[in-house]
């Protein structure tokens, strides 16, 4: 079984695959409204952000697709893993997601989950999709910055 993560250190998640699929243009840190067994899974860094996204219901923000897996001790009150749950955002910060999700292209995606003092948070990405060609520039740019590292290294 995993250490639980102490209040205030790193990440308990992350999503490396939006770096990847996605051209980052702002964040927003975001509060989460989870049941008991949810903070007590995510304690345990068994949070899966891949694949998850922001919706707008009635003013309020939803984050959907973000998997919190069962927790092993919890029996009948365990929770639903993959329920939608609602974000903790500022009336004026949701409206300013509106607004740029209405614009073609953009999508709001959660990119790391961390503790803060004890409460869950997620940082969101609003973010624009990469052309396939602009994946392959970037993929290409990190090899070339890898290999001038270690020339680098092996010179020094």
């Amino acid at each position: 079984m995993k250490r639980p993560i102490e209040s205030g250190s790193l990440p308990i998640a992350s999503n490396r695959k939006a770096f990847h699929d996605y051209e980052v243009l702002e964040r927003v840190e975001a509060g989460l409204v989870l049941q008991g067994t949810e903070v007590k899974s995510a304690r345990l860094r068994q949070v899966t952000l891949t694949g998850g996204h922001v919706r707008i219901y009635v003013g309020e923000a939803w984050l959907c697709g973000v998997r919190i897996a069962t927790y092993d001790h919890g029996n009948r009150y365990n929770h639903e893993p993959d329920r939608q749950r609602r974000l903790l955002l500022h009336k004026k910060e949701i409206n300013r997601l509106i607004g740029l999700m209405t614009q073609k292209g953009y999508t709001v995606v959660p990119l790391k989950a961390y503790f803060r003092r004890r409460h869950l948070k997620v940082e969101l990405g609003v973010c624009r999709g990469k052309q396939m060609a602009d994946k392959r520039q970037a993929l290409r740019r990190s090899d070339d910055e890898r290999d001038a590292r270690r020339a680098m290294k092996r010179f020094v």
